[in-house]
């Protein structure tokens, strides 16, 4: 594996991941990730960022450096941007390697070197107006974006060339095909790779959105020509493009998102996926897109992602001992967890005995800013009158989701 030029100094070292493994645990990456690290040369060597042994990054990365002709050794600074293992998974091997090596993040990434890696010595803390000369023109400007999406979380900026490295912030599932560049890929790879980044977003930094605002305020007085995240295509074509998309989706949690509605259902013995038939046919008169899932088929990840760029939300489900259908709760517990605001919602469900699934829904969204169009829940299976009300509702709720405006460029 050789490294691969960014800019004048500044290469890419990092690893092209493609395995059955869950991200962080629990995120499926079907088409792959990357773990991307960086090294700038000039009089010293820093790297930016590493990677953990994972499907051979490790080898992966020694390979790229010697391609340039440096070995660990000659490695005088380690610039950890974020104290995830699957960006410091090699810190300590790669500290012991390297010998002369100084370890440099946030003053709150300092307390977690020594928490995963045992390291004290050699580590120094940095904050927002510090610098780093390397010599020969490359100066390191170092910026605190706190809770993007850790609280230890910085940037670092490198002046000559204009290269912003902000580690996980603009970053995107879906490994590499072929170019590390976003002016190198086709129009078809940019919209997977539009996917794969409000996937990401969703499942990783969209609680943390008021932080993305902030970061990118913090970082908006720069001059940016590239943007090398962790993960996810290097930006030298059209940065702005990834900064905007960002900018949308973080702002999905302050207003209504985009003019769509995800539908997320579960059925026991298919009464409620009778009723659901009805209150598709009442969106589709009206020519709302949609999305569907099926609960618990469907997995959480991508539940999350269409949730968090659609204005609208259906909520199909049986009651379930006198409370809602146990794999709807789970979904549910999610969204608000990552903090799914500003929705248009209708929730409908049948019951046997007794109902129950409606007092424990509303009480788990009360504080989502959700605007609720009348539940509909039904004793057994529903009526011609059931099913007429489940079609007036779909249609209610599409008529005020599509007078939403679009925000993003790329949408739907």
């Amino acid at each position: 594996m050789k490294a691969i030029e960014i800019v004048d100094g500044i290469h890419w070292i990092g690893a092209n991941i493609s395995t059955n493994d869950l991200f962080e645990g629990m995120w499926p990456i079907p088409h792959g990730v990357t773990i991307n690290s960086y090294v700038i040369i000039g009089e010293k060597i820093a790297i930016v960022d590493l990677v953990r042994d994972w499907a051979g990054a490790s080898t992966y990365l020694i390979d790229e450096l010697r391609s340039l002709g440096i070995n660990p050794q000659d490695v005088d600074y380690f610039i950890l941007n974020h104290l995830e293992p699957d960006h410091t998974g090699d810190l300590r091997a790669m500290y012991e390697l390297s010998e002369k090596a100084e370890i440099i993040t946030s003053k709150k990434g300092v307390p977690l070197v020594q928490a995963f890696y045992g390291l004290n010595e050699k580590v120094r803390g940095v904050g927002s107006g510090d610098t780093l000369d390397l010599g020969k023109g490359k100066i390191l400007h170092f910026f605190d974006i706190p809770n993007v999406h850790w609280p230890e979380t910085m940037a670092t900026y490198e002046a000559s060339t204009k290269t912003l490295l902000p580690c996980d912030a603009f970053g995107s599932f879906g490994a590499f095909k072929g170019s590390i560049f976003d002016d190198s890929v086709s129009q078809a790879d940019h919209k997977f790779y539009e996917r794969e980044s409000l996937r990401y977003y969703a499942n990783i930094v969209g609680p943390y959105s008021s932080s993305v605002l902030k970061a990118i305020e913090v970082l908006g007085s720069l001059e940016i020509k590239i943007i090398a995240p962790s993960h996810g295509l290097v930006w030298r074509g059209n940065p702005t493009r990834i900064i905007e998309r960002y900018l949308v989706y973080a702002n999905y949690m302050n207003y209504y998102a985009e003019p769509k509605i995800s539908i997320i259902c579960g059925s026991m013995y298919g009464h409620t996926e009778l009723m659901l038939r009805a209150v598709l046919q009442g969106i589709a008169s009206e020519g709302v897109l949609t999305e569907i899932f099926r609960v618990p088929n469907d997995h959480i990840s991508y539940i999350l992602a269409s949730v968090w760029e659609s204005a609208g939300l259906v909520f199909g489900m049986p009651t379930y001992e006198y409370k809602m259908y146990p794999p709807m709760r789970d979904a549910l517990t999610q969204i608000i967890h990552k903090k799914a605001m500003h929705k248009k919602v209708f929730r409908f469900g049948s019951f046997g005995w007794s109902g129950g699934a409606q007092k424990e829904f509303d009480a788990l969204i009360e504080k989502m800013k959700w605007d609720i169009i009348e539940p509909l829940e039904f004793q057994g299976g529903p009526t011609d009158a059931d099913l007429d009300l489940a079609f007036e509702r779909g249609a209610t709720l599409a008529r005020e989701v599509k007078q939403i405006p679009i925000k993003l460029k790329e949408f739907p």
